[in-house]
């Protein structure tokens, strides 16, 4: 058992436990066999549900090369964020045996891009998902590897998680006298490092995490207290990016957190914790009008202030309200200056800047820039259909309470807006943004590409689960089947430079991330029987990686 003690902003000390899983040693390890379904898979319920779109099971030789992608406009009924069918015990049922025929197939495409990475980029960053080879600008620290372990490990590919591990113990070197991005090391490589070990025990990953956290950690000693966006690894020198011009990004020093804090509960190690929730208290202290906080703040004085106005969602402001919600939900709902921080810029969110679209109303959350409204709204804001329903389904007023009925509502809306992002494109893949206003609800502009992102699919996974409504395997199972169409080559799969160009081939880059977060939450929306429990057990960090909640005992 594992044990930190906490020193927690205005309460008492907390003491949190992450609990072994001694039944996940290696050697002891049990297999779970996917093509048996589990007890009382066969039992019969009388279906008196209304839900008119069929569920298909999927051969095991399914040709994708066949998919054509149905378009947009269709289950309109799903657009203001309505309950339309009832969702009965045989729905679910029947949603569950299709979802364990597609699992595998997901899991055919992790193996496809794992053993393109193994055979040509073995330890490398990226691999190079047309040409071979690979590249190493994370820094040459296995990014690909590292952010890919939980995936394998959730997808029950053990021989090829413990390859990563040989590989983790006997080759990772955090010693790289180069600077490196602060959030993205965080997030894919440390994130990578303790799911890892949260999930399988291995000492091996959190020997090599605690190496890395002190490496990034030095980033955090400024006279603000807001680290640097960059850090050497091997001097521990740090800076803030040369783009950024001394200033830091709210979504990068506010998507810590989760990590460090794990960090601190695992090794005993209390200045994780302490120094990484500091950072939430200034800016709490910041006190940005309705909870929206503007991306960018100085941090070259001891006191921060923000500089300009431009508020977002997306790119560079996402995260740090995702994190809000998920320090409170690991701290065991303890926490409450976390989830007061989450309640206000929601209500925020809802008073300033969730629009709807001419001329069939799509729900999206718009920009704010020099104070004026801007309507584009990234691929990466999708995430806000499942954080809104997490935030729901965990509300302190309960879910039967206006403030959650009101943010479920929003969060199902989301998620059918960004679906039609996906439908609507000739590929059936979503653009990076897109810009509302036009007579056709938003265009896509110079927008075309897609990188492979996770936020979509994140929300249907989470809204599935939450739910139970199979709507939302059936958008996911379609956003897969346009991945595997358009995206995927001969080694792994490639980014697309336009999602309305059919012909097209991919493109020979392919981030961590997806084999981290799109593989993964495709994998786990069609998995009914995943060990993961986002409401009572894990909380996933902004990269997927899921670790184990906090139970703690004040003292």
């Amino acid at each position: 058992m594992s044990r930190a003690l906490f020193s927690l902003s205005g309460m008492q000390s907390v003491e949190y436990t992450i609990a072994e899983d001694t039944d996940n040693v290696r050697g002891g390890l049990l297999r779970r066999r996917f093509a048996v379904p589990p007890q009382n898979a066969d039992t019969e319920y009388e279906d008196e549900s209304d839900f008119p779109y069929g569920i298909k099971t999927v051969p095991y030789n399914h040709d994708f090369t066949k998919w054509k992608p149905p378009g947009g406009n269709c289950f309109t009924e799903y657009i203001e964020g309505d309950d339309p069918y009832i969702i009965t015990k045989a729905l679910k049922h029947r949603s569950d045996a299709a979802a364990r025929t597609r699992r595998e197939h997901i899991r055919n495409a992790m193996k496809h891009a794992w053993n393109g990475y193994k055979t040509h980029a073995f330890g490398k960053d990226e691999v190079f998902p047309q040409g071979g080879g690979g590249q190493n600008n994370w820094g040459g620290m296995g990014t690909t590897l590292v952010d890919a372990l939980d995936t394998l490990w959730l997808m029950d590919m053990k021989d090829e998680f413990w390859e990563g591990r040989d590989w983790v113990r006997d080759s990772l070197n955090n010693d790289i006298n180069r600077y490196v991005s602060v959030f993205e090391t965080t997030i894919r490589s440390l994130g990578g490092l303790l799911s890892a070990y949260d999930l399988s025990g291995d000492k091996a990953f959190l020997d090599k995490a605690d190496d890395l956290g002190s490496r990034l950690f030095e980033a955090f000693d400024t006279a603000s207290g807001i680290p640097n966006g960059q850090v050497n690894l091997h001097t521990g020198d740090s800076r803030d990016a040369s783009w950024t011009a001394g200033k830091a990004l709210i979504a990068e020093f506010g998507t810590l957190q989760v990590e460090f804090r794990y960090l601190a509960a695992a090794t005993g190690k209390s200045h994780y914790a302490e120094k990484s929730e500091h950072v939430f208290e200034i800016i709490k202290q910041m006190n940005a009008p309705k909870g929206l906080y503007p991306v960018y703040v100085q941090n070259t004085q001891k006191t921060p202030s923000f500089s300009g106005n431009h508020v977002t969602f997306g790119a560079m402001g996402d995260s740090v309200y995702e994190y809000m919600l998920k320090i409170w939900l690991q701290g065991g709902k303890k926490e409450n200056m976390y989830r007061e921080m989450w309640d206000k810029s929601i209500q925020g969110l809802h008073d300033e800047l969730l629009l709807f679209s001419n001329p069939n109303g799509l729900t999206y959350i718009a920009e704010k820039y020099k104070g004026k409204l801007d309507h584009k709204m990234d691929h990466l804001a999708c995430f806000m259909g499942g954080a809104l329903a997490l935030g729901a389904y965990t509300d302190p007023q309960g879910l039967e309470s206006e403030r959650a009925q009101r943010d479920l509502k929003s969060a199902k809306a989301l998620a059918y807006t960004c679906y039609q992002m996906y439908a609507r494109s000739k590929t059936g893949i979503a653009p990076e943004y897109v810009r509302f206003g036009n007579d056709n609800d938003y265009n896509v502009g110079h927008a075309h590409y897609y990188i492979l992102r996770p936020e979509t699919v994140e929300t249907l996974f989470i809204l599935n689960v939450l739910t139970g409504d199979p709507i939302y395997r059936e958008w996911g199972w379609e956003i897969f089947q346009s991945i595997e169409k358009y995206c995927k080559t001969k080694i792994a799969y490639g980014h697309l430079t336009d999602v309305d160009q059919q012909e097209l081939e991919p493109e020979n880059r392919m981030e961590s991330f997806f084999l981290a977060e799109t593989m993964k939450y495709l994998y786990l929306l069609q998995d009914p029987d995943t060990d993961i429990d986002i409401l009572n057990k894990h909380v996933f960090n902004t990269e997927a990686h899921p670790l184990r909640i906090f139970k703690g005992s004040r003292r």
